[in-house]
């Protein structure tokens, strides 16, 4: 299969680690595309989520650390183009002018609930790694179980 179209934006709903962006803008140029764009519906994603969502460490993130060059670079792309947090933010307060407060610590660090900081964040890195490194793999692992009938039981 062949691009007729030598220039291509992308369009997904966000960048997380970049793997799955990585493998697309790839199979996008193997098709022939010259110059890959791609755009992210959501701002960038900095900080994992820690309200439930199992979500990579900061450090797995690949906007962690990294502008939209960087980011472009790093997933084979021309350019990366990220949602802006406070136009995304003033859209929808339009939509529905009755909410008072937005959940943005993905995108801006800032948690609701006050109570995570860089220590905390730095904590939460250390002990995804170590249960990384220890994690047990069931069929390597002999096992038996025995279940004792007991004979006096009436059916």
């Amino acid at each position: 299969m062949s691009l007729v179209v030598k220039k291509v934006l992308l369009v997904d709903d966000s960048i997380v680690r970049g793997t799955t962006s990585r493998e697309i803008v790839d199979m996008v140029r193997e098709a022939g595309a010259i110059k890959v764009y791609f755009a992210s519906a959501a701002p960038a994603v900095l900080f994992p989520n820690v309200y439930g969502i199992d979500m990579p460490t900061r450090e797995e993130l690949i906007s962690y650390r990294r502008n939209a060059e960087q980011v472009a670079t790093e997933i084979g792309a021309d350019g990366v183009v990220f949602q802006d947090l406070d136009d995304l933010k003033e859209v929808v307060l339009k939509l529905n002018p009755q909410i008072e407060g937005f959940d943005s610590s993905c995108f801006d660090g800032r948690y609701i609930t006050g109570d995570v900081d860089e220590a905390y964040l730095q904590h939460l890195s250390e002990n995804k790694n170590a249960l990384a490194t220890s994690f047990v793999v069931p069929s390597l692992i002999e096992h038996s179980v025995s279940v004792q009938e007991d004979e006096d039981e009436e059916e």
